[in-house]
């Protein structure tokens, strides 16, 4: 490997133990390699982390709470999450308070959604029915980089068309009510950028499409079972995981044949030390990162209490109005201030795991958008946004905590200027994320690899970004042609 020298004294390192690194580094393992993975925060996970956060026996997931990609995920499907930890899908994938006590519902069953929305029941049908019929292909095609031919190109045509009717001014002629385009918006929202655009529609039809075929799965316990099922199984073929040991330069790791970075471009430039061709580092430094989120964890005495009672058995509730209304409130975002209005993701995961709290009390996760860098408190902003649909919240508040969004980047690097998704979710790079290639994970240092999200499939708990980089690896550096089998049934599996 370029910057460093001596015989190898193991096969791969990975640095970072987000989910895209445990990812690469099972993979790896796996693969009968030999593995280590070093992380600089003492807890291993990144984002996906449960903690008590506000009050003793109150669990809060640290980063991320609900997982659309647990079920849809071709990674997490060959390492068989399902069978490894607990997962509770909730009827209600996620809902949509409205104006005047009403709400749009998004049920794991197609039939029942399009049923209670009336009027355009049979638009929803139509824009999403071909797609739910073939999830995993949706999945396949949306879960890779974009410069390939796609293995499905008829349902990858059905979703193009489909992302540039909801991404144009045009993405209202479809429906009459307000409910449904609510309910569109609110999901594609997750993308934090200006609304309409190709990559909100995208990502709304993806996360929405997953929901009516599998659900939006809630682990058990927390976010952190995921992290703590792959650590097992790595460490059980083998790998060894250092903590608390921030890797500044790749020449100061030890040799290896491979390493791979669950790391932002911005950290690849600091960690090559200029040693990078200087085509790539331009590119690289040329890499936007997008908008942010400020997180409030609640600690409450009681269930949040929706004017509208279908809300009660939503796992995810994007709060923020009418589709007028949240764009407003994201574009203005986009334009860097902060909404008075704001968007809120807010998910209450006791509601269908009670041990995330004391018997009878909650935790409530809350995320708003705000500008990248943003150092404003948004407690009470999102206290203000719920209790707008559910009066009397501020009154079953028992405590919170607040990270604005240079905390969230404090906590994580990767998230720089609070930006969760490592990078801007926008058509540009989405093709070229982070730089236009059939092989992005790959990088010109001979041996190293990118493996976070701001590689290909971008945001999201779904190990894909590591694992696309980990086949990378065993194939151009390990002499490797076939994917290791990941199944949690393998004889020397604990």
């Amino acid at each position: 490997m370029s910057g460093r020298r001596g015989a190898p004294e193991i096969d791969a390192i990975v640095v970072g133990s987000g989910p895209n690194g445990l990812a690469a580094a099972v993979t790896l393992a796996r693969a009968g390699l030999t593995v280590r993975v070093y992380e600089r925060e003492p807890q291993i996970g990144g984002g996906a982390a449960t903690a008590e956060l506000t009050l003793p026996g109150y669990l809060h997931d640290v980063c991320s709470a609900v997982h659309p990609m647990a079920l849809a995920s071709e990674f997490f499907r060959r390492f068989g999450l399902d069978r490894r930890i607990d997962l509770v899908v909730p009827e209600v994938s996620y809902g949509h308070p409205l104006p005047g006590g009403t709400a749009g519902l998004a049920y794991q069953s197609l039939a029942r959604t399009v049923d209670e929305l009336g009027r355009d029941g049979p638009a929803w049908h139509r824009l999403f029915a071909p797609l739910v019929e073939h999830a995993e292909q949706v999945a396949e095609f949306t879960g890779n980089q974009l410069l390939r031919i796609p293995r499905h190109p008829v349902t990858a045509l059905r979703f193009g068309l489909r992302a540039l009717e909801q991404g144009s001014p045009f993405w209202d002629w479809r429906f009459t009510g307000p409910a449904a385009p609510a309910l569109l918006t609110g999901v594609s929202a997750h993308t934090i950028r200006a609304m309409p655009s190709l990559a909100t529609a995208g990502a709304g039809l993806t996360l929405a499409t997953y929901a009516h075929a599998g659900g939006w799965p809630i682990p058990v316990g927390g976010s952190g079972t995921i992290v703590t099922a792959m650590v097992e199984d790595l460490l059980a073929h083998g790998g060894q995981i250092v903590p608390t040991t921030e890797v500044r330069r790749l020449r100061d790791l030890p040799p290896a044949r491979v390493v791979l970075l669950d790391v932002t471009p911005k950290a690849l430039l600091r960690m090559a030390d200029g040693d990078l061709p200087a085509g790539y580092a331009r590119r690289l430094g040329a890499f936007r990162y997008g908008n942010a989120v400020a997180k409030v964890d609640f600690a409450l005495s009681d269930a949040v209490p929706w004017q509208a009672a279908g809300l009660h058995s939503a796992g995810t509730v994007h709060v923020g109005g009418t589709r007028a209304q949240i764009r407003r409130a994201e574009n203005t975002v986009a334009r860097g201030r902060h909404a008075e209005e704001p968007y809120v993701l807010v998910s209450q995961p006791s509601g269908s795991d009670p041990s995330r709290a004391p018997a009878g009390k909650h935790v409530l996760w809350a995320y708003t958008h705000v500008p990248r860098g943003s150092t404003v408190d948004q407690t009470e902003a999102i206290t203000r946004q719920i209790e707008r649909f559910a009066p009397g919240f501020r009154d079953t508040i028992l405590a919170s905590a607040s990270r604005t969004a240079q905390d969230v980047q404090a906590h994580n690097p990767n998230y720089v200027g609070g930006d969760i998704s490592a990078g801007e979710v926008s058509i540009r790079q989405l093709l070229a994320r982070p730089v236009l290639s059939t092989d992005p994970w790959r990088t010109p240092l001979a041996g190293v690899y990118l493996c976070s999200s701001s590689t290909p499939p971008g945001p999201g708990v779904h190990g894909l970004a590591g694992w696309h980089a980990a086949l990378s690896a065993l194939r151009h550096d390990l002499g490797v042609s076939v994917a290791p089998d990941l199944s949690p049934d393998l004889p020397d599996e604990r």
